[in-house]
């Protein structure tokens, strides 16, 4: 944003440029995987060498979106839509192949997970996820505070350093055997059924499948283009439009965290069942910032944020993880699919937003048709 410009289209384009990146690495991890992932012996050792060039991109991306602007400027684009579109491209060539090894990082887990716990394999994505997005909160809301102290480029070498950490870290560990080599045998064997505690995985029906897919891109192409509005409706109670994305972005992801937590705790003591329930209260929720965000209500801005954005996301952690167990029973390489299904949607639904709707429409009248 201080490159290039903080409003609602560039905020579409770098979440759409995020996301394209984190499906990209998710989908491409997962074809590699199965392709070569019965040869590979410690794939926690590729999980630290990923990490690791995660750790480079905090020093090499401020020098990309420098060159971006640069070019930029010297281009002089002539209306907003040419200034858009370069600033798209730039984002996109800076940003993707980092966030495309982001998105590599969760197959690759899972294919460590399903080598060392293989009771845990059926559920090993819900538990990435839930993970993932509690360490997400905290990569949120850490740097606001940083970036007071060290300023931009200094948080991001606290963060390049804590990636190779993290990647020094698992290192260690598969050197000391805490992470067990693969055995071929089982490598090989396909994961037809799987059962831990009452919880039975089993492989979908075909209709089923192509349900869950459609499911996880929808969810993806909503909620992602509702946070786009989220921002707009809520700036003016929050304050700046950076603070308002990174404090609604807080509140997403914790949301998320606790809808996760449900899920494996649900998931754990049951059988598939239906949950038709589920989906009834995730389209009520979608409609709770419509009133928490009126200036009619009066509440203070957390509890606004709370009300209005935090039941709808949580209900999302509870969905999202739940379909991708359920179509990949345990496979890397079909989670990585269904991920990238999901994100997917995540991409357009930013777009969608910030380029059609919001443009042409109100924030009110833009959630409504989402």
């Amino acid at each position: 944003m201080a490159q290039f410009g903080a409003t609602t289209a560039l905020v579409s384009m770098v979440l759409s440029v995020f996301m394209a990146g984190l499906g990209l690495g998710s989908w491409g991890s997962g074809r590699l995987l199965r392709k070569y992932g019965e040869h590979m012996r410690v794939p926690a050792r590729l999980y630290a060498l990923i990490e690791l060039l995660i750790g480079v991109s905090a020093i090499a991306v401020p020098y990309e979106l420098t060159c971006g602007r640069n070019v930029l400027e010297q281009m002089g684009a002539a209306s907003s839509l040419g200034y858009h579109f370069a600033s798209g491209v730039c984002v996109a060539l800076a940003l993707i192949p980092w966030c495309a090894l982001m998105g590599a990082t969760i197959p690759v887990a899972m294919k460590t997970i399903g080598q060392s716990l293989r009771q845990e394999s059926p559920r090993s994505f819900s538990f990435l996820y839930m993970a993932n997005v509690i360490g997400a909160v905290a990569g949120t809301e850490l740097p606001l505070f940083l970036i007071e102290v060290f300023g931009f480029r200094g948080t991001l070498h606290v963060g390049a350093a804590l990636n190779g950490l993290l990647a020094l870290s698992v290192f260690i560990l598969t050197l000391r055997g805490r992470v067990v080599e693969s055995n071929a045998a089982e490598a090989k064997a396909p994961l037809v059924q799987a059962s831990y505690g009452t919880v039975e995985v089993v492989p979908s029906r075909e209709s089923d499948e192509k349900t869950f897919l459609v499911l996880l891109f929808t969810t993806g192409l909503t909620s992602m283009g509702m946070e786009v509005v989220w921002i707009r409706q809520f700036t003016p109670y929050v304050g700046t439009m950076v603070y308002a994305f990174a404090s609604i972005l807080a509140v997403y992801l914790t949301a998320t965290f606790v809808g996760s937590r449900i899920y494996r705790r649900w998931s754990r003591g049951r059988r598939r069942q239906e949950t038709h329930w589920v989906w009834i209260l995730l389209g009520l929720a979608a409609l709770l910032p419509l009133i928490t965000a009126s200036p009619v209500i009066h509440l203070a801005k957390g509890l606004r944020l709370a009300l209005g954005i935090a039941p709808f996301t949580g209900i999302l952690g509870f969905i999202t993880p739940m379909l991708v167990d359920r179509w990949a029973g345990g496979s890397p390489a079909r989670a990585g699919s269904a991920y990238a299904i999901n994100v997917a949607g995540c991409i357009l639904g930013p777009l969608l937003s910030g380029f059609l709707l919001l443009p042409f429409m109100s924030e009110r009248w833009a959630m409504f048709v989402q």
